[in-house]
């Protein structure tokens, strides 16, 4: 009985894997003839040479972006939380995402607003910020996961407190709106030049994660268990949660900051598949990439001026944390 339920879930799991992959290439391939410049097949077949550069400059990268950038914020969201073994665990608890903010509205400042120097700026914001959150956790010896978020509430508060000096001190016409709209998210200036080492670095990140499964699986037990089973806890953790944040901060650099997909893929993963692991990896980051793309899709096709992305993350973000709490009530 128990070998035909083992089975029955692994032909469950195979099932919604092939379903989210069938979904993400439906929306990869629709994606790339909606926006508000028109392109029909026709067109393409036709050698129209405008419809072509429209598609390789600017359409080809932002669907890929969509579908890779999500797949990297899904991923990286449900190694997140098996190492903190928390279910609410996302970029923030390292602070990250306010490290990378700042990042970007420093450049946004001082380097007048270079679309490449707002990616490098906040690349390097959100990695100095992980780094910070784990060298001050090092200090704290013997205390596991529980400081290094601590460390990470830490930083988050001092990176969220750089951010409100720079914003008082931007130009509110001009540099304001700009560190406004990128963390609001938009895939919108996503370009080919500007996509290539984000994307390198974001599959470095996840390569390491997907040969580093089983001992993420391993760090979401009690750390004495994983021990006794020969894991080095304390540095591997540190290898797997730099390796996560390298994937989020090489995503976010391009698109700003994307609210939920790190927490909703993960979770929505585990109701479907009902286990941890490879599959549940798989599975989390080919719904951040579903997510990201049918969003980015909404923003630039609802409304006569295209809409940030998080909008439509928080659309189905806040829902299903209402539904968590009720269901975690229940």
């Amino acid at each position: 009985m128990g070998n035909f339920i083992g089975f029955n879930r692994k032909g469950k799991t195979g099932g919604w894997l092939a379903t989210a992959i069938l979904l993400l290439l439906a929306e990869f391939c629709l994606s790339l003839f909606i926006g508000k410049y028109p392109i029909k097949l026709a067109d393409l077949q036709a050698g129209d040479v405008q419809a072509w550069n429209v598609f390789f400059t600017l359409r080809l990268p932002r669907t890929c972006m969509a579908a890779a950038g999500g797949f990297g914020l899904g991923a990286a969201g449900e190694v997140y939380q098996m190492v903190f073994r928390n279910p609410l665990a996302a970029p923030d608890v390292v602070g990250v995402s306010s490290g990378a903010s700042a990042g970007a509205a420093a450049a946004i400042l001082f380097l007048s607003a270079a679309p490449g120097m707002v990616a490098a700026g906040a690349f390097v914001g959100g990695l100095l910020a992980v780094l910070l959150a784990l060298g001050l956790s090092a200090l704290a010896s013997g205390r596991g996961h529980a400081s290094i978020a601590l460390a990470g509430v830490a930083v988050h508060a001092l990176a969220q407190t750089v951010l409100m000096v720079l914003k008082l001190t931007a130009d509110p016409e001009k540099e304001l709106a700009s560190i406004e709209y990128w963390i609001m998210g938009s895939l919108n200036a996503v370009t080919l030049s500007k996509i290539l080492i984000p994307l390198l670095l974001c599959g470095v990140g996840l390569a390491v994660l997907f040969l580093l499964y089983r001992q993420i699986l391993l760090l979401s037990v009690e750390e004495e268990e994983a021990r006794l089973l020969g894991v080095s806890v304390g540095r591997m953790r540190l290898l797997i949660l730099f390796c996560a944040t390298l994937a989020v901060t090489a995503v976010v650099s391009v698109t700003g900051l994307i609210s939920f997909i790190g927490l909703l893929a993960p979770h929505t993963a585990r109701l479907l598949c009902r286990e941890s692991g490879l599959p549940a990896l798989w599975l989390s980051g080919l719904l951040g990439g579903v997510l990201l793309s049918g969003a980015d899709m909404l923003a630039r096709s609802i409304a006569s001026a295209e809409l940030p992305v998080s909008i439509f993350t928080l659309l189905l973000g806040a829902p299903f944390l209402i539904y968590l709490m009720m269901r975690k009530e229940g």
